[in-house]
C-alpha cells in the first residue's frame, strides 16, 4: 500500500499550561522488526493530560496511547506469517517490554523495569500513523466499532485488571472512589458485569447522575458527607466494602478508604496522588481486621482480550464522544481543569 510522505499530528508543547498544535510531519520510520499502523481513532486519557503538564516528567511531541488501527507495512525481518497487512491492532500505554527482567519473567510485562510508554518514550497515537514493535503487537477482534474499543486499551483494561485481582465474590459490595473519571466509570460497568454491588464515590451531582446512569447501585457525594467512610458503612448496612478501588489521584481518597473496608477487605491502589503526599495508617488496621493493600497497573495483552470480551457480549458499553484531531488543542485545556466530563475519542481518518 502506498503511503503519504506526511501525516497530521497533534504536537504538544509541554509545560504548566501546555499547548497543542496540529502540524503536518513525516511518517515514522519503519524498523526491521516493526509494524507501521494507520490509525483510525485514539482515546484521550488523563495520563495524556498529566504528561502534557510535565507532572510525569519529559514526554514526546506526540501523546496518546489508546489507538486503534490497521497494519499497512511489515518490517523486513518479520517472517511470522500470522501477521498480515490489514490486521487490526491496538496501541496501549505499554508499547514494549524487555522480556528479560524479573517482572517480565513472572508474566508482569506491564511492570517491566525497562518498559516503553506510548507518548512518553516513543511518539504516541495523536497522529494518523504510528510504529508498533512486532513482539508487542495487540491483535484485536473484528466486529466492534473502533471508537468503542479505544477506551478499553487503557481506562477499560486498567479497571478490569484491578477488579480481576481484588478478590471480591459476586454479590458483595465494592466501592469505587473517583467513579466519575475515566477508569472509575469503566470500573462501574465491569464491576456490575462481574456481579458485584457497586457503591460509587465522587464529587458533585453531575458525577452522581453519570455513575447512576452507568448502573452503580448507590452514589455518595464527598462534598455532602463530613465522614464519607461512615456513610459507606450505612449504605452497606454496617458491613463495609469487600474491596475499595481508589481510582482518584487523591491522598484523602486513600486515607478514607481504610475505614470503608469490611474485615478481610482489600484496598486496590490505582489512582496516583502527588509523590510528595503520604498516607498514614496504623499496623493494627491490618493485624486486627486482616485487610490487604494491593497495587494494580493497566493490564497485559491477555487482559485486554478478556476485557474486550465483555464489550463483545454487550455487558460493558463504553460511553464516548467522538471528536476530530483539530479539536485536540481546544479540548485538552478543558479536560485539564475538569470542564469536560465525557470520554473523548479522536477520529483520525
Amino acid at each position: 500500500m502506498a503511503t503519504p510522505e506526511l501525516q497530521k499530528a497533534a504536537i504538544v508543547q509541554q509545560g504548566h499550561e501546555p499547548t497543542f498544535e496540529i502540524k503536518n510531519i513525516p511518517l515514522p520510520k519503519l524498523g526491521p522488526t516493526d509494524l507501521l499502523v494507520k490509525l483510525s481513532v485514539t482515546g484521550i486519557c488523563g495520563t495524556d493530560v498529566a504528561l502534557a503538564s510535565g507532572k510525569l516528567g519529559p514526554c514526546c511531541q506526540i501523546l496518546g496511547h489508546e489507538g486503534i488501527g490497521r497494519i499497512i507495512k511489515i518490517g523486513t525481518s518479520i517472517k511470522d506469517t500470522s501477521v498480515q497487512i490489514g490486521d487490526r491492532v491496538g496501541v496501549p500505554w505499554v508499547r514494549d517490554s524487555c522480556g528479560d527482567c524479573a517482572m517480565c519473567l513472572h508474566g508482569e510485562e506491564t511492570r517491566c523495569v525497562k518498559q516503553v510508554h506510548s507518548g512518553r518514550a516513543v511518539d504516541g497515537t495523536f497522529a494518523q500513523y504510528t510504529i508498533v514493535p512486532f513482539r508487542a503487537m495487540v491483535r484485536l477482534p473484528e466486529g466492534l466499532a473502533d471508537e468503542k474499543i479505544a477506551p478499553i486499551m487503557c481506562a477499560g483494561v486498567t479497571a478490569y485488571r484491578a477488579l480481576k485481582i481484588c478478590g471480591v465474590v459476586p454479590g458483595q459490595w465494592i466501592v469505587i472512589s473517583g467513579a466519575g473519571g475515566g477508569v472509575g466509570a469503566m470500573g462501574i460497568q465491569y464491576a456490575r458485569a462481574m456481579g458485584y454491588r457497586v457503591l460509587a464515590i465522587d464529587a458533585g451531582e453531575k458525577k452522581g447522575d453519570y455513575c447512576l446512569r452507568l448502573q452503580a447501585e448507590a452514589y455518595l457525594d464527598v462534598l455532602k458527607h463530613e465522614n464519607i467512610a461512615q456513610a459507606v458503612k450505612e449504605v452497606t448496612e454496617g458491613q463495609g466494602a469487600a474491596a475499595v478501588l481508589v481510582a482518584a489521584g487523591s491522598t484523602r481518597a486513600y486515607q478514607d478508604a481504610f475505614d470503608m473496608l469490611a474485615p478481610l477487605g482489600t484496598l486496590v491502589c490505582v489512582g496516583i496522588p502527588p509523590p510528595s503526599e503520604k498516607i498514614q495508617f496504623h499496623p493494627l488496621q491490618f493485624i486486627d481486621d486482616g485487610i490487604r493493600v494491593i497495587g494494580s497497573v493497566v493490564g497485559s495483552k491477555q487482559d485486554i482480550g478478556d476485557a474486550l470480551r465483555f464489550v463483545q457480549r454487550g455487558v460493558v458499553v463504553p460511553e464516548v464522544e467522538v471528536v476530530h484531531l483539530e479539536d485536540v488543542p481546544s479540548l485538552m485545556p478543558r479536560i485539564a481543569i475538569g470542564q469536560a466530563t465525557a470520554k473523548y475519542v479522536v477520529k483520525l481518518d
